[in-house]
C-alpha cells in the first residue's frame, strides 16, 4: 500500500513535486534552491552524482547506497525510521496556529537556521504550508509539509525553541499539520533519526504507525 515510501524522493519528484525536479540519468534531486536531496529509481550512480555535485556540493541522497565510482567523497549514512500514520489525531487544540505565509518567509528561515543551520534553503517554504506557534510575538515553534506524492505527504521541521521545550507546543503542530493533509486527501508520513527516541515517542502517542527505516546518504563535493 505504501511501497512509494521506499523511495519518497523519487515519487514526490515523479508527481506532486515534479516542477521542483532537476533530471540526472535515472535519479531525481530537487532544485538545490528548494532542497538538497534526491533518489533515483535504482541506485544513484557516479556521473548522476557528479552532474548534481556541480550545483549543489552538499545533499542527501534517500534510500540505497550511491555508486559513486570515481567520485571522491566521503559518504555518511543516517539511518531514519519512518512512519505512517492512518487517522486524523484527535485533540484539544490549545494554541494559536498560524500558517506562515511570505510575510513570515524572513522568521521562519531565520528560526530554522538558528537551530538547524544546514536545514533549509531559501525557497525550502515552497515545497508546502507551514504552520508556527508565537509567544510575545516570536515565532517559537515551526512544523510544515516536505516531500508531497500525490496521495501522500510528510511532516517535517518540528522545531521547538530550546526556551518552550516540555509544553506540548510540537504535539500540536504535528497534531494539527498531520489533520490538514488528511484534509487534503493524502496520507502524512514522516522520518525521524533511529536515536531521536524523544520524538519518536511523541509520534507513537499521536498516532503514527513504524513502518520501517530508511537511509540518507550524505554526500559532499
Amino acid at each position: 500500500m505504501y511501497e512509494k515510501l521506499d523511495n519518497p524522493v523519487y515519487h514526490s519528484l515523479n508527481e506532486y513535486h515534479e516542477k521542483f525536479c532537476l533530471n540526472f540519468g535515472d535519479s531525481k534531486f530537487y532544485n538545490p534552491e528548494v532542497a538538497a536531496f534526491g533518489g533515483s529509481s535504482t541506485i544513484a550512480k557516479e556521473k548522476d552524482i557528479t552532474e548534481y555535485a556541480k550545483i549543489c556540493d552538499d545533499f542527501l541522497v534517500f534510500g540505497a547506497k550511491p555508486s559513486l565510482g570515481n567520485f571522491k567523497t566521503e559518504m555518511s549514512q543516517l539511518v531514519c525510521d519512518q512512519y505512517v500514520l492512518e487517522n486524523t489525531i484527535e485533540l484539544d487544540f490549545t494554541e494559536d496556529i498560524i500558517e506562515l505565509k511570505n510575510e513570515n518567509h524572513d522568521e521562519l528561515l531565520a528560526f530554522v537556521k538558528k537551530f538547524y543551520p544546514h536545514y533549509f534553503k531559501n525557497r525550502t517554504p515552497e515545497l508546502g504550508r507551514y504552520f508556527g506557534i508565537f509567544k510575545d510575538d516570536k515565532l517559537v515553534t515551526v512544523t510544515g509539509q516536505r516531500m508531497q506524492m500525490n496521495d501522500m505527504t510528510e511532516v517535517s521541521a518540528v522545531i521547538t525553541d530550546t526556551d518552550y521545550l516540555g509544553k506540548g507546543l510540537a504535539k500540536q503542530l504535528v497534531a494539527f499539520v498531520s489533520n490538514t493533509i488528511f484534509e487534503d486527501g493524502k496520507t502524512p508520513f514522516l522520518h525521524v533519526a533511529e536515536n531521536n527516541l524523544g520524538a519518536k515517542k511523541l509520534y507513537e502517542k499521536l498516532g503514527f504507525d513504524l513502518r520501517g527505516k530508511i537511509n540518507l546518504w550524505g554526500v559532499k563535493r
